[in-house]
C-alpha cells in the first residue's frame, strides 16, 4: 500500500492525477470578482448620470448660497435707553431687549438676593414713609407685572415697628387720562387738621408730565386702603418755556408765615437743571414764583428734589421743632 499524499482518505471515484479542491474553487472565484466590478462600475455611473441631472432649483439654491452678498457696514446694536420723555436718566435704565430668551428663574431659586431687613416687596421693580394712626405707611413705584421700569402704580404696605410689614393692596393705577402713561413720583402731606393729600406726577395719554391731586376717601381708616383722585387734575402743568416731559416729583409742602403752602418740583431749561416753588392755600390752585428755587448750568433735569426749613439761629440746623 502506498503512502496517500493527502491527510484524509481520497473517495474512491477520485482521480489523484486530476488535481486538489483548491483547483477546482478558481473558476469560481474568478466569476465572483467579474461581478462585483460590474456592479461597481454600474454603481459609479448612476451617482455620475443622478449628479448631472440635479435639479435646476437646489442648483440655483446652492448658487445663491455660494454668490458673494452684499457688503454691509458693522452696526454696533444697544438697547435704547427709556429716555427722559419717560422720566428717567439715561444712567438709570436700559430698556430689554427683548432678543435673548429669559431664564425660568424661580423664588426660592432668587430667595438668596432677597433683604432681611429692609423693606422689598413680594416681586418686581419698586422705587419714603408717612405715619398715620399708629402705622408708618410707606408708598413706592412699583410695577406689579416686570422687574423693568414700566407701568408704574403705587405700591402700599405699612409696618408699626419699620421692621415687619404688611403688604396692602395698590394705592393707585393708572387709570385716568392725566395718568394714562404712569403714576409717577410723588409726596404726601399732613395738614394741621389731619387730612392728608398727596402730590404726584402723572405722564398723560400724550406723555404730558402734569401735578396731580390724591387723598384718602376715609382718612379715620389706620391702613388708608381707599384713595381717591381729585376729578379736576391736573393741578399743575408744565409753565412756558419748560418742555412737556421736564416736569415732575413734587415735594412734601412747607406752610409759611404767610400762611401760604410752598412745594417744589424738578425741571430743566436746556441743560440746565433747576427746582421751581409753587404756593397754594388749598393745593388747587396755584401759584408759581417768580424766580426758579435753585439752578445749576449743566446738570440736566433735577429728579426728585427736595426742600425743607433749615434754622440759622439754632445749632442743629435741620430741628426746626
Amino acid at each position: 500500500m502506498g503512502t496517500n499524499p493527502a491527510s484524509y482518505t481520497p473517495k474512491p471515484e477520485q482521480n489523484e492525477s486530476t488535481g486538489s479542491p483548491a483547483d477546482y474553487r478558481r473558476p469560481s472565484k474568478g466569476l465572483v470578482g467579474i461581478f462585483l466590478s460590474g456592479l461597481f462600475m454600474s454603481s459609479f455611473v448612476y451617482l455620475i448620470v443622478n449628479q448631472g441631472s440635479e435639479p435646476q432649483s437646489e442648483v440655483n439654491a446652492h448658487q445663491q448660497k455660494s454668490s458673494p452678498s452684499k457688503s454691509v457696514s458693522p452696526v454696533t446694536l444697544k438697547p435704547p435707553s427709556r429716555g427722559e420723555s419717560e422720566g428717567v436718566s439715561e444712567e438709570t435704565f436700559r430698556e430689554i431687549s427683548g432678543e435673548t430668551e429669559d431664564y425660568p428663574w424661580t423664588n426660592s431659586m432668587l430667595s438668596w438676593q432677597r433683604t432681611s431687613y429692609h423693606f422689598q416687596p413680594v416681586k418686581n421693580w419698586m422705587n419714603g414713609p408717612l405715619f398715620h394712626m399708629g402705622w408708618y405707611h410707606l408708598f413706592y413705584q412699583y410695577n406689579p407685572d416686570s422687574a423693568v421700569w414700566s407701568n408704574i402704580t403705587w405700591g402700599h404696605a405699612v409696618s408699626r415697628d419699620l421692621i415687619h410689614w404688611l403688604h396692602l393692596p395698590l394705592a393707585m393705577v393708572r387709570d385716568s387720562w392725566f395718568d394714562f402713561n404712569g403714576v409717577w413720583t410723588g409726596s404726601a402731606t399732613i395738614l394741621p387738621h389731619g387730612q392728608i393729600i398727596m402730590l404726584y406726577t402723572g405722564s398723560t395719554n400724550d406723555f404730558v408730565q402734569v401735578q396731580n391731586l390724591a387723598y384718602p376717601s376715609n382718612v379715620s381708616d389706620p391702613l388708608l386702603l381707599d384713595w381717591v383722585k381729585y376729578p379736576g387734575n391736573p393741578v399743575m402743568a408744565p409753565p412756558s418755556g419748560i418742555a412737556d416731559d421736564d416736569f415732575r416729583d413734587p415735594t412734601t409742602a412747607w406752610l409759611g408765615l404767610d400762611g401760604k403752602w410752598r412745594i417744589t418740583v424738578g425741571s430743566k431749561v436746556n441743560k440746565d437743571g433747576m427746582a421751581f416753588v409753587y404756593k397754594t392755600t388749598d393745593f388747587i390752585s396755584y401759584e408759581l414764583a417768580d424766580q426758579s428755587l435753585y439752578a445749576i448750568p449743566g446738570t440736566g433735569m433735577w429728579e426728585c428734589v427736595d426742600f425743607y426749613p433749615v434754622s440759622t439761629t439754632e445749632p442743629n440746623g435741620l430741628d426746626t421743632s
